[in-house]
């Protein structure tokens, strides 16, 4: 079992950097954090005629704590009220909203429909009231709205059973969804036409919610980021690059005609890697199925090889995005489902997971170096990186540095915020970091949702550490790993 040096182990600048150097790899960072004043990450960035009044991103996370119908619950409501207290000025979409019953994640995945508008309003409201209450008002504050269809990883009417849609025939993810390697199950062309349609129209339910943006997800293995992959599909969206960037494209430009004004964002998967699976040791080694010995071509933003990394097709696509006048980009990588420990570097699993196969902080250096080499390609383009929770302590110095050196335009935060959602307000108010809150990467909040559960930070929020499904949480790890349940 591998051993990793913990970062709140790492108490002094110098202990970080000779922790970096001895795993080989680089970080940008600075030793000393500016509050607002001076500090880059408190300058505003103007996109699209938004003014965004400071450098952090709130991520879209998921809380499985909607209502059967897709509206917002308390749970919903109080995670969103707490992104407006973050100080964040950028809401990347808040969560992932699908936009019809047959794409969601699970059965209380939030929608957006005609019937749905109204929550979303409000719920949208009750994030700008909270800004406002703890910061003043909410000038440079700007709202999206993540519109998804999660495609292969749908289970829309129980947590249990996946009902899959699927974009081609996956040798090696089939199975993990439940079919078999000829499924049969491959939306077609006439029902992906449908599907854009059915972007738009949400598109433009949210801009009369209110939200400034929308964001057609691309990214962690759900139908948009799985069509992007397509090499063997047949028809108009698939094979070629051409074809297998139409679905974006089209929605994008529906949007465009049929909703001026409205702003579009991107988040996108920017690399990813073959499927990873538990080894004998419970560390995560490469499921290679039938590719062992021949190039692995599923991966949008890989070599061939599975596991590196040739960013030439993505950044085409961001250069593609550019021209269609998309400015606001979000860069992520990997999939939860098949690669966890690239999407998130974490040191813990969750309970279904596997034991991190590399120092997690490699995981978080190939993301942010790959991220600014995204930048250094398309200048014009906002991009917000991610991945930088799991730097814990760390966090501020090495974001001042992306975002002062141009790695970054925007420093993107998602489990940290479930944790402890004050620390953007705290690093650029000079206050000091307030550790005991700080992500320790548990991932309960992960594993809570795989076993049935809403998502929260059952460690360190007192509202899910005392709740009723917090036993529940401890006796599902007991289950699975005995002993997990009391680390």
């Amino acid at each position: 079992m591998p051993e990793y040096r913990k970062i709140a182990t790492l108490k002094t600048p110098q202990m970080f950097l000779d922790h970096l150097a001895r795993l080989g790899i680089h970080l940008p960072f600075e030793e000393q954090v500016e509050p607002a004043s001076a500090s880059p990450l408190a300058q505003p960035v103007q996109v699209d005629g938004l003014t965004i009044g400071n450098r952090f991103t709130v991520l879209p996370m998921e809380g499985w704590d909607g209502t059967p119908d897709g509206r917002p619950s308390e749970n919903t409501f109080r995670r969103w009220r707490r992104f407006g207290l973050s100080g964040a000025k950028l809401i990347w979409g808040g969560e992932a909203v699908a936009v019809r019953h047959d794409g969601r994640a699970n059965p209380n995945q939030l929608m957006i429909t005609p019937e749905t508008l109204p929550d979303l309003i409000r719920l949208r409201n009750a994030l700008v009231e909270s800004h406002t209450a703890a910061h003043g008002s909410a000038d440079g504050l700007v709202i999206g709205l993540q519109l998804t269809h999660s495609g292969r990883y749908s289970k829309p009417n129980e947590k249990t059973r996946s009902e899959p849609v699927i974009a081609y025939d996956h040798p090696l993810l089939n199975p993990r969804v439940g079919l078999p390697e000829k499924s049969g199950r491959i939306i077609s062309d006439d029902e992906l036409d449908e599907l854009v349609e059915v972007f738009i129209c949400a598109a433009g339910l949210a801009q009369e919610a209110g939200f400034d943006f929308v964001d057609v997800k691309l990214c962690h293995g759900y139908l948009g980021h799985e069509l992007l992959t397509a090499v063997h599909r047949p028809g108009k969206y698939g094979g070629s690059f051409e074809n297998r960037t139409r679905f974006p494209r089209e929605i994008i430009r529906g949007i465009q005609a049929r909703f001026p004004g409205l702003r579009i964002g991107v988040r996108l998967s920017l690399f990813d890697m073959i499927a990873f699976r538990p080894g004998p040791d419970h560390v995560g080694e490469v499921d290679w199925g039938p590719f062992k010995d021949r190039p692995y071509p599923y991966a949008f933003g890989g070599d061939g090889t599975g596991l590196g990394i040739d960013l030439t097709e993505p950044v085409q696509l961001l250069k593609i995005l550019s021209g269609m006048g998309v400015r606001l980009i979000c860069l992520t990588a990997g999939s939860p489902y098949y690669c966890p420990h690239v999407q998130r570097p974490a040191y813990f699993p969750p309970s279904d997971g596997y034991l991190p196969p590399e120092d997690p902080l490699i995981g978080v250096a190939r993301q942010i170096n790959a991220v600014s080499q995204a930048k250094a390609a398309c200048p014009e383009m906002v991009i917000t990186g991610s991945g930088y929770s799991c730097l814990q302590d760390w966090l501020p110095n090495v974001a001042q540095a992306c975002v002062r050196g141009g790695h970054a335009d925007l420093v993107g935060l998602g489990r940290m915020v479930l944790s402890y959602p004050e620390m953007p307000h705290d690093i650029l108010s000079g206050q000091p970091l307030q550790r005991k809150r700080i992500c320790r990467t548990f991932s309960d909040c992960t594993t809570a949702p795989r076993s049935g559960l809403v998502s929260g930070c059952y460690p360190l929020d007192e509202h899910y550490k005392e709740s009723e499904e917090a036993l529940l949480l401890k006796a599902a790890k007991s289950r699975a790993n005995p002993g997990a349940a009391e680390k």
